[in-house]
């Protein structure tokens, strides 16, 4: 990652709203995402390469716990108080929880991205 290091070049960007907006971490302006959830290989405005971005399983994490926390908060709340039909379950809580998941996905994916690059942050290595 080094070699990509321009701070001379661009002025500081804050790593979380350039993650929210999903833009380069660099420069703040270019896109950090191809597709939906797909990483560009580089960004087109500072040419920052996007090769050291590696989000893991950190996004899916955080979505299972806080989506999942929601989602079936809602749908315990609204059993308790309306006793609907399953079906309305099923029509109302599958859709939300696949919108608001893959939303969430990108978001995160995003800001962990940007914070990851702000602090440097690399791969363990042992020193011999």
């Amino acid at each position: 990652m080094a070699e990509n290091d321009n701070e001379g070049l661009a002025p500081p960007v804050e790593p979380i709203v350039a993650g929210l907006k999903g833009c380069c971490p660099r420069c703040g302006k270019g896109r950090l995402f191809s597709g939906l959830l797909t990483i560009a290989p580089r960004c087109e405005k500072c040419d920052l390469d996007y090769s050291f971005a590696d989000a893991g399983d950190g996004p899916a994490v955080f979505v299972i716990l806080i989506i999942g926390f929601i989602v079936v908060g809602l749908a315990l709340w609204m059993e308790v108080s309306f006793n609907p039909p399953l079906w309305l379950h099923l029509v109302l809580w599958i859709p939300l929880t696949v919108v608001l998941s893959l939303s969430g996905l990108r978001l995160i994916k995003g800001v962990l991205i940007t914070l990851q690059y702000a602090n440097k942050a690399a791969e363990g290595r042992l020193d011999r």
